[in-house]
């Protein structure tokens, strides 16, 4: 009998070696991640961790001394300028090493390497998007660059230093989690991670959506649901702007306007995108409006709400330049911050510089295509893509004149159809140097050196704002544009010949922009860069809103403090909401509401139109214009192809106000005539079956029915922070949503003495088990900023230094 205990302990046993030894049960084995030498216990960070070190390296040239203060910020004195870089790279290494890898992973469409086959189609279509394509290109024009490429040598030399040093036991623990060590760092990562960036904030494109509704409505409908200039538009250049003749003539194809007018059978590709809301706030003002006489400048990019946060905070000080501000953990230099004479920031420019052109092949081989009336001979790439656990994918993508073949036979975009094929011309291809950028931009010194600093960036677009010590202001709306006419690259286009193809770039010249306006300060919040006097077209795809209330502010304010400028940048004013209230009101059917629905409705007609974290007229607002654009569209895009574009909020809010009888508003699924007001009372009874149900969860208040997060970058619930009492919204100044908002707020005084505040909702250490993960998140939900220290090299015994690492040859 002693025979089945045996049996039964003998199988116990080997269930447990194969569970704790193997990766059939987790991604890694349960025993590595529960050992306690090397395991995740090891990423449990004492409270009083000391991250004092002595560290030496044969790659430095001279002595680095790294000041942490007591929010681990670092202060990096450098007595060489590549130096500076080293240690950069060594410390983003240290404290987000697992966030660059994971980022520059998935920008290479590498993640089914980690994760497996969940992610094989995230990766094809950033491989056919041509990620590596553009990053190699870019990195190439990097080399030629001798300071670059010293700067991006040292930085990458940095990251490796960290990585070689590392134990198992110091692993990251999301590396633990999934059963994957670190690589080597290249300076081609370093190229990956600013497409990536090229990718969220220049890749807004909705071609086959505008395409199916171009084909579906009729030419008059489909303008006046797509209108190409807002009415409400307060542009970041301002109106009544004087430009010159436009040096580039464009040749408009006859067809230009009239194709895709239903001649063509829907498109129902789908694809990843980016966040329509990623954008920004940044403004300067002269110190003719400020109390201290000096200049005042503000900026806070709107992202992703992620830890580890996109963004680590620093100095940076070697004899040639002190800057002070925030770097990408991934790159080298500050991107947003101030040196000792000025101060910089950048807000999304929005501009569409991706478009996609129909390619016709000779036959399946996809060796030719048909170009200028000839057989062009195919480049072909060939992608191997790793997956874990199981063979490797190879993927065969054509490139043609315009860019690669994005969608095709081999890669459908979720189609069933597959015999049209779809090339990308997108500008971030094209050889670029944008690390330059930053580069000069952390030693400029006036207004001469950030026009030659912003000039090297080509993508993506940004409305990059300055302000110095001695008084000046700019704004410049910068990038490399094609120079398009009217609806140009809204649409699939044509690519049998070059009639579409884009055929110059906007001269640098004829960019918009502003220095030291008679208005006494520029500011921009995503809205469009110039009105219709610009001679080049500009897209559509613009939020007015955000501006409209900044300007109106800025216009009237003087004697600003920098208290001021927290008080504005923090502002929960909705001036969508402000334009849009009264149509409910005024056309609501009071009498048709029941005791219930009047209690909502006087919650509406009460509200100061602030979305505060307390607010419930906010949430009545969401709810009730929600529905009021269902009710109006829903009729008209029910049999529409499911892969098309919905008119703005813009669009339907200006056409109401424009016109009380505007021809959407009729059901064409009824016998009676529609009118506004049975539209708006219509919506309001539907927005309050939903009001109700959140009351009687205690959702109504606003900060509680939107709920901020600030998300783990897998997702992870204990890596996350959950229902934030923030208020804020789209519209408002303070854009924050439910996972998505201020990524860094930053307001810098250039008086003498520079005084500057800044937060970010994160903290400097990627590492879970840190107290510094995630302890700025509170303050930054508060609306409360840190005073930044820009450290002397005298005040090396100040307080506020908490530990010293020390890095020598």
């Amino acid at each position: 009998m002693r025979i089945v205990p045996f049996i039964i302990f003998s199988l116990i046993t080997a269930a447990l070696i194969i569970i704790l030894n193997t990766s059939l049960v987790l991604p890694a084995p349960l025993g590595k991640l529960l050992s306690p030498q090397h395991g995740i216990w090891q990423n449990a960070e004492p409270v009083n961790e000391d991250f004092t070190a002595n560290l030496s390296f044969p790659q430095l040239a001279g002595k680095v001394n790294v000041y942490l203060d007591e929010r681990l910020v670092p202060h990096i004195f450098a007595e060489q300028e590549n130096d500076a870089y080293f240690v950069q790279g060594y410390l983003h290494a240290k404290f987000r090493l697992w966030q660059m890898e994971l980022q520059t992973l998935s920008a290479a469409g590498r993640a089914s390497e980690v994760i497996g086959d969940v992610a094989l189609n995230h990766d094809k279509e950033f491989r056919r998007l041509g990620m590596v394509y553009a990053a190699e290109n870019s990195l190439k024009e990097v080399e030629k660059d001798p300071l670059i490429k010293a700067e991006c040598d040292a930085y990458t030399a940095g990251v490796n230093a960290y990585i070689e040093g590392l134990t198992e036991s110091q692993l990251p623990v999301e590396y633990k989690l999934i059963g994957y060590k670190p690589e080597k760092w290249s300076n081609l990562k370093t190229a990956l991670f600013l497409k990536y960036m090229s990718y969220d904030l220049a890749s807004q494109e909705d071609d086959f959506e505008m395409t199916n509704a171009k084909n579906y409505f009729s030419k008059e409908d489909f303008a006046i649901l797509s209108p190409a200039m807002k009415d409400s538009a307060d542009p970041i250049i301002p109106k009544e702007t004087v430009y010159p003749k436009p040096k580039v003539e464009i040749i408009i194809p006859p067809s230009a306007d009239s194709l895709y007018f239903n001649n063509s059978a829907p498109i129902t590709i789908t694809k990843q995108k980016p966040d329509k809301d990623n954008g920004s706030n940044n403004w300067a003002v002269s110190g003719k409006k400020t109390q201290s006489g000096f200049p005042i400048l503000a900026n806070d990019p709107h992202l992703g709400l992620n830890l580890p946060s996109l963004w680590y905070e620093m100095q940076i000080s070697t004899p040639d330049f002190n800057v002070y501000g925030v770097s990408f953990p991934g790159s080298p230099g500050v991107i947003i911050g101030f040196n000792d004479s000025c101060a910089f920031g950048f807000t999304n420019g929005g501009r569409d510089v991706r478009d996609y052109y129909e390619i016709k092949f000779k036959d399946d081989s996809r060796k030719e295509y048909s170009f200028n009336n000839q057989w062009r001979k195919t480049d072909f790439r060939f992608e191997k893509i790793k997956i874990k656990g199981q063979p490797d994918y190879m993927d065969t993508v054509a490139y043609t004149v315009f860019g690669p073949v994005m969608f095709d036979k081999n890669f459908t975009g979720n189609r069933t159809a597959t015999n049209k094929n779809y090339a990308v011309r997108w500008k971030a291809h094209d050889p670029s140097n944008e690390l330059k950028t930053f580069y000069l931009l952390d030693r400029a010194k006036n207004y001469s050196d950030y026009q030659a600093a912003i000039v090297n960036l080509h993508t993506p677009g940004q409305n990059c704002v300055f302000a110095c010590k001695n008084g000046d202001i700019a704004i410049r709306t910068q990038g490399e544009f094609p120079a398009k006419w009217k609806g140009q690259g809204d649409f699939i286009m044509p690519g049998i010949d070059s009639s579409y193809m884009w055929q110059a770039m906007i001269p640098m010249d004829e960019i918009p922009f502003q220095h030291n306006p008679e208005r006494n300060f520029v500011s921009s919040a995503n809205q469009l860069p110039a009105d219709s006097t610009y001679p080049y077209y500009l897209g559509s795809s613009y939020t007015p809103y955000r501006g409209i209330t900044i300007n109106r502010r800025l216009n009237t304010m003087n004697i600003i403090t920098i208290k001021d400028m927290k008080i504005l940048q923090t502002d929960n004013y909705n001036v969508f909401a402000e334009m849009a209230t009264p149509i409910f009101l005024k056309n609501m059917k009071e009498q048709e509401l029941s005791n219930e629905e009047k209690k909502y409705f006087e919650i509406l007609r009460t509200w100061n139109f602030k979305n505060d974290l307390d607010s419930k007229g906010a949430t009545v607002f969401y709810l009730t214009w929600e529905h009021f654009e269902d009710t109006v569209w829903n009729d008209d895009f029910a049999k529409a192809p499911k892969v098309i574009v919905r008119p703005s909020e813009s669009t339907l809010l200006e056409a109401v106000l424009k016109d009380s009888s505007f021809k959407f508003l009729d059901n064409i699924n009824t016998s009676q005539t529609e009118t506004l007001a049975d539209m708006v009372t219509s919506s309001f009874k539907k927005a309050v079956i939903e009001l109700k149900e959140a009351e009687s969860k205690d959702k109504l208040e606003w900060a509680k029915y939107k709920d901020t997060k600030v998300q783990h970058l897998t997702k992870l619930e204990p890596f996350s922070r959950f229902h934030l009492p923030i208020g804020g919204g789209t519209h408002c100044i303070n854009a924050t949503k439910s996972n998505h908002g201020p990524s860094w707020r930053m307001i810098v005084s250039l008086t003498p003495k520079t005084e500057a505040y800044g937060v970010y909702p994160g903290g400097q250490s990627g590492n879970p088990g840190s107290k510094y993960y995630d302890n700025f998140i509170d303050t930054w939900v508060a609306g409360n900023y840190y005073p930044i220290w820009i450290m002397k090299p005298s005040e090396v015994n100040d307080k506020r230094i908490k530990w010293k690492m020390s890095f020598s040859k």
